[in-house]
């Protein structure tokens, strides 16, 4: 018996592959876009790859644990270049604080670009006596804000209504003489 050939075993026959139906199409498509997802996350972040699904923190805290409110929006604020824009309007809310009770009740700040601040009165009155102050209130917002960031204050009357555009405008015509006779 031991020089009895061994008979050959039949090698199983290959199972056909499966057709794919929706399901798995659709499986397979869910697969794909979440490891693309995953990797331009990583990119954006700077890593070359993505981080492994095995990798076990435990206790100890990670980026995807729940962060504060005030961490997310400070790094939102700062990714975006937010801070002097924050500091200027957070300033200007105290705007009567600053410049005074009775010329704070008369003047609006209005818009800050590139360290030029419109300020907005309600009388021509008002304008000129803000005008007089204006380097007064540049120096008290410097204080407030850092050495240079208000350079000028670009102090403005009341805006009166315009008669250039409207249903009874006249070209060439002579104004406001004209409406009131």
């Amino acid at each position: 018996m031991a020089d009895e050939p061994v008979p050959e075993q039949a090698e199983p026959a290959e199972a056909p592959e499966p057709i794919p139906d929706g399901l798995d199409l659709a499986r397979a498509l869910t697969r794909a876009s979440a490891k693309s997802s995953l990797a331009a996350r990583a990119k954006k972040r700077g890593r070359s790859q993505p981080p492994s699904r095995s990798r076990v923190t435990g206790a100890h805290p990670d980026e995807r644990d729940p962060q504060l409110l005030d961490t997310t929006v400070g790094r939102l604020v700062e990714d975006h270049g937010w801070e002097v824009d924050l500091k200027v309007h957070a300033v200007l809310g105290r705007w009567a604080e600053l410049v005074g009770a009775d010329v704070g009740a008369h003047s609006t700040p209005e818009t800050f670009i590139d360290g030029r601040l419109v300020v907005r009165t309600d009388s021509t009155a008002w304008a000129t006596q803000l005008s007089l102050l204006a380097p007064t209130v540049v120096r008290r917002l410097n204080e407030e804000l850092g050495h240079g960031t208000v350079t000028t204050i670009d102090v403005r009357g009341p805006q009166g209504p315009t008669w250039k555009k409207g249903p009874r405008s006249v070209r060439d015509g002579r104004g406001p003489r004209d409406t009131y006779g």
